[in-house]
């Protein structure tokens, strides 16, 4: 009897010490307070506020009685959580686009949080306050209300150059990429599409945000040139030293910007290319290049070369050669068969380089006389 008794000694004292795992689950809200009962009047215990983690003691109906790493406990509405598996969802979606480039910076208009995927109903967790800034790294788009089937089947037309009637070359039309699938004569209208952005925040949490909810960080002085297109991103080839701006150290930033119509749901990220230079002689911007209509995808790559004097800008970005494909998860286009286009800048000279040099889709036009930059050849300094 006594051995039986000390072989059961340590088997007891291993159940004394042993703990049943709990579940773990974060704060989705803004903050929320912990009660000390699931009642109509009860105490508040403890404040959580949004990603915290809290473990899980026990499930009520639609309550949750947690633990807080201060060992903090009461109840929590379970709608104000998301479980582990969300958790590693968002983990897993920073994990994979951490090393995506950088295609443009937004401003946050308002408190918004982040989904795991693009969609108003979609599992939502990190929590963005106004004025943040966010790192965009894609796009796409998907219907503003969901519908049966989701995303909408897309069939894009190959680009064509219809004949344009006399007087009316002045309007640019914009190409003829997509169009929703309608074979019957009473089909249902296209469905409403918006587009969301994958974003980066400062501390590297990553999820999808609705596009119409920040502004895309576009320098003032070129915004303005805007004209009535969007924005997609701005990028900075060079600097000019002009010792009558106002520009820090009189170094005037010289611009690379995608621009795109102002609606949601296009199949390709910009159809604009427009290059903003400095005129000495006028103290102003000027376009010294423009490409448009293309069917133009991001990211945009910059870099510098070596050439006579010093180096050069040169930029390169995809563009669609016929037909794109939409993944019907994510609601991203691509295209099915890409081309690499590659310019350099030299002073206000923007010249095409690279291995494809062939003719562009007939879509495309180029303008790089819209406004002949003033030229200071003795005063003009390029800076990288």
């Amino acid at each position: 009897m006594v051995v039986v008794v000390c072989l059961l000694l340590p088997v007891a004292g291993c159940n004394r010490f042993r703990h049943d795992k709990h579940d773990t689950v974060y704060v989705n809200a803004r903050q929320m307070y912990l009660h000390d009962r699931v009642a109509a009047v009860s105490n508040r215990v403890a404040e959580v506020t949004n990603g915290q983690q809290l473990e899980v003691l026990e499930h009520g109906r639609r309550f949750l009685k947690v633990k807080t790493e201060k060992n903090e406990i009461g109840w929590i509405e379970e709608h104000a959580v998301i479980d582990g598996s969300t958790f590693d969802g968002f983990a897993q979606l920073a994990s994979e686009h951490k090393s995506d480039p950088v295609v443009a910076t937004a401003v946050v208009r308002d408190d918004i949080y982040v989904h795991l995927r693009p969609g108003r109903d979609t599992e939502r967790f990190y929590l963005l306050a106004a004025n943040a800034k966010a790192q965009l790294l894609v796009r796409a788009s998907v219907p503003k209300t969901p519908a049966p089937g989701s995303i909408p089947v897309v069939k894009t037309e190959k680009p064509s150059q219809p004949a344009t009637p006399p007087g009316a070359a002045a309007k640019a039309s914009q190409p003829a990429v997509s169009t929703v699938v309608a074979n019957a004569p009473d089909a249902p209208p296209a469905v409403p599409m918006e587009d969301w952005w994958l974003v980066r925040d400062g501390q590297g949490h990553t999820g999808w945000l609705l596009s119409n909810r920040m502004d895309v960080d576009v320098p003032d002085e070129i915004g303005l040139y805007a004209e009535g297109q969007r924005i997609v991103g701005a990028y900075v080839l060079a600097k000019v030293t002009d010792p009558d701006s106002s520009a820090p150290n009189h170094e005037v930033p010289e611009y690379l910007t995608l621009l795109s119509p102002p609606k949601s749901g296009l199949p390709f990220d910009f159809d604009q290319v427009r290059i903003f230079t400095w005129s000495l002689k006028r103290h102003r911007y000027e376009t010294a290049f423009r490409l448009h209509p293309i069917l133009g995808f991001l990211p945009v790559q910059v870099s510098y070369e070596p050439a006579p004097g010093g180096s050069v800008p040169v930029f390169s970005f995809q563009i669609a050669n016929g037909e794109l494909r939409t993944d019907a998860a994510t609601g991203i286009s691509r295209p099915a068969a890409a081309r690499t286009i590659r310019y350099s800048l030299n002073d206000t000279q923007v010249k095409r380089i690279g291995p494809d040099l062939a003719p562009l889709p007939s879509t495309h036009t180029t303008d790089d006389k819209v406004a002949k930059p003033g030229k200071h050849p003795a005063a003009r300094k390029k800076i990288r």
